[in-house]
């Protein structure tokens, strides 16, 4: 097995580190980059060569799995062992042996001197205090006062603390780094596409607790049926032509509503795992979903680390977290290279891109509490989630105002000069609602009836058709509804309501929005529809209409309205 420049450039600078320093090193190499490689020609040069011994710490049985597959690869002649209760052995006295921090964390002078200690996901080792490995560690420096350490990580901070290489702490310099950006261009990662939900979650009102936002209050945030919804939606929206969609919940209760909502409402199966799957039937449902042969996987902290599906090409974050490392861990599932896989489409339901910044420039800064300018925002055009810097959309060219026009938005905008730009995007209708509308303060204004289109998450958009006007604006009104229903046209808004409320129109399947530059609102421009429906039977079957009482605005204001 050869390894790839970057993986034999890291394996080098151990080594020079090893000999210059008599402190511990770590190696950062993003996720799906092959940090594996990396630690199994380490334990084959040292066994072979160097006739040392070597212990790799890992804290999932597949990692463990990962790094005895790579090591009967690359390293075929050295004797492994496996010490791990969750693979049922307890192997000691080999060369190399691969454990379970959780099981052997206690044994370290079962297993005799050891000349490493490799610790995969070192970024779980505490800055302080005991924990299993600091404990492990320690014990194994008591039977070998020589031994040393080196971590590997993709993640190399803790939301608490900081950096995790420091003069006190276990590992103490990072003596290589390779970025996700620099392996996606050189192929060996892939490309990335964000794009923000259509409705905005604020955590304001959350709590922070250990550096985290209180799990039982994210759920009850993300778990309204409204949301439920329309994030399901959006999901199957932009899937239609990926092959395995990866869904990060915010609960079992709200991972069970999502798993619901796509079946019932689109039609879909989605595969569930959490803490409390077991595991038989856990394994089932991933070796189904590696397989292909499930498309949707909805999960609950269980697959952050150590899964390895590289079919993987959209990634959903239903769940908005304050970690850095949990939420780059989620975005790295479809970091895979995979045959056919163009790129990976994260979708962000929490705010974490924004919150974080782009997985390739995370920002962190221990006890964040958000002040300061964001590290990444959004594409109001596409929706796209990019770094701070840009002044172009990279996705659709759209021009941000600089930042000294974005400070002053209360004055006059010369967003119109700078773009020069009409934006139009498609958006799914999950529901359509239909009601008489009366102009503010202004009686004899003609009645209309405003359409309501309710799009992905809990988001509205409106129109007015103009039944009670006349010239273009009813002649207007007149070719909407012959589009729509096989119905007379209605003399009258009131009229045209309540035959819209009967069922007399063709549904709205999706429609087209249009934001000019320098306009306040946006314009529903274009639709997409449904049949038309038949006939109604007569005006016996049709619901009584009961008009609001006058002065009823319906919180809509009236400068929204474009007439």
């Amino acid at each position: 097995m050869n390894l790839r420049p970057y993986q034999s450039e890291a394996v080098a600078a151990v080594y020079e580190h090893l000999r210059t320093r008599d402190d511990n090193p770590c190696v950062v190499i993003p996720t799906g980059g092959g940090k594996t490689p990396v630690i199994a020609t380490i334990c084959r040069d040292s066994v072979g060569p160097w006739n040392g011994r070597v212990v790799i710490l890992a804290h999932v049985k597949e990692l463990l799995e990962q790094a005895a597959d790579k090591l009967r690869h690359i390293a075929p002649d050295v004797p492994v062992g496996i010490y791990s209760a969750g693979l049922k052995r307890k192997d000691l006295g080999y060369a190399v042996t691969i454990a379970g921090i959780q099981s052997i964390y206690q044994r370290a002078c079962d297993l005799g001197p050891v000349d490493l200690l490799i610790v995969d996901e070192a970024h779980l080792i505490p800055p302080d205090g005991e924990g299993m490995y600091r404990q492990f560690i320690a014990d194994a420096k008591v039977v070998n006062p020589l031994a040393r350490v080196i971590g590997l990580t993709a993640t190399p901070f803790r939301m608490k603390s900081g950096p995790i290489c420091e003069p006190g702490n276990i590992l103490n310099h990072v003596c290589f780094e390779v970025g996700v950006r620099e392996l996606i261009v050189q192929g060996f990662l892939s490309p990335l596409r964000t794009k923000a939900g259509l409705q905005k979650v604020s955590t304001d009102d959350l709590h922070v607790r250990a550096g985290e936002f209180v799990a039982s209050e994210v759920e009850d945030l993300m778990d309204k049926d409204a949301l439920v919804e329309g994030a399901c939606g959006e999901i199957i929206e932009h899937t239609k032509d990926r092959s395995a969609t990866l869904i990060f919940s915010s609960g079992i209760r709200h991972g069970q509503h999502m798993v619901e909502v796509l079946k019932s409402k689109h039609g879909v199966e989605c595969g569930f795992v959490s803490g409390d799957t077991p595991a038989g039937v856990r394994s089932g449902i991933l070796d189904r979903f590696r397989s292909g042969s499930l498309k949707y996987l909805c999960n609950v902290n269980v697959l952050t680390t150590g899964f390895d599906a590289p079919h993987i090409d959209c990634v959903a974050l239903v769940r908005p977290t304050m970690s850095p490392g949990l939420y780059y861990q989620m975005v790295g599932r479809g970091f895979r290279l995979h045959p056919g896989k163009a790129d990976c489409l994260v979708l962000d339901f929490g705010g974490n891109v924004i919150r974080h910044g782009p997985v390739d420039a995370i920002r962190v800064c221990a006890e964040d509490r958000g002040d300061g300018e964001a590290p990444a925002k959004e594409c109001p055009q596409c929706h796209a989630l990019i770094a701070a810097g840009y002044q172009a959309c990279p996705q659709c060219g759209h021009q941000f105002p600089e930042p000294n026009k974005q400070k002053h938005e209360a004055q006059a905008s010369t967003e119109g000069i700078l773009s020069g730009q009409t934006t139009r995007e498609e958006h799914h209708v999950s529901e359509t609602t239909y009601h008489v509308h009366m102009k503010r303060n202004d009686p004899a204004a003609p009645l209309t009836m405003r359409v309501e289109y309710r799009v992905g998450f809990n988001t509205y958009f409106r129109e007015w058709v103009c039944f009670d006007h006349t010239g273009y604006a009813r002649t207007k009104a007149e070719a909407w509804w012959r589009a729509r229903s096989v119905e007379p046209v209605p003399g009258g808004t009131e009229e045209a309501v309540e035959l819209a409320r009967a069922g007399a129109l063709a549904p709205a399947l999706s429609i087209t929005v249009e934001k000019k530059a320098g306009d306040q609102f946006e314009r529903v421009v274009a639709h997409r529809l449904g049949d038309k429906p038949p006939r109604l039977d007569g005006d016996e079957g049709l619901p009584e209409y009961e008009p609001a009482p006058v002065g009823t605005t319906y919180g809509i204001p009236d400068d929204e309205i474009p007439f």
